[in-house]
């Protein structure tokens, strides 16, 4: 896996979520993925689990996430810093995304610095 298609990733999902476009985000994600954010209090599995926190935390807070900038921290596995801007206020985020080898999200491990 490369730079290029874990930012490709990233870049796909920001889009999704700022277009409030669930079905979008959802096809990046395989079945049994695993959102796991201490931010939230909560831990989000398979699809329902990801179409919660997508509902939840970005559609239902009107989240707009801006790229700031990726980290490959594995082969397959980067840490993407974004700018998250809603009806919370302001907040600066990471998301250490890691991806098969069909480039599929199989796991996100968020928190907010």
């Amino acid at each position: 896996m490369t730079a290029d298609t874990l930012r490709a990733t990233a870049d796909a999902l920001i889009a999704a979520t700022n277009a409030f476009d669930i079905s979008a985000a959802l096809i990046l994600f395989t079945p049994d993925a695993v959102i796991d954010d201490p931010s939230t209090g909560r831990r989000f599995d398979g699809r329902a689990g990801t179409r919660d926190y997508i509902e939840r935390y970005f559609i239902g807070y009107h989240t707009v996430t801006r790229f700031l900038s990726i980290e490959m921290i594995g082969e397959s596995r980067a840490r993407v810093r974004v700018d998250f801007t809603g009806d919370f206020g302001h907040e600066i985020g990471l998301l250490d995304i890691s991806v098969d080898d069909d480039g599929l999200i199989t796991r996100i491990d968020a928190d907010l610095e």
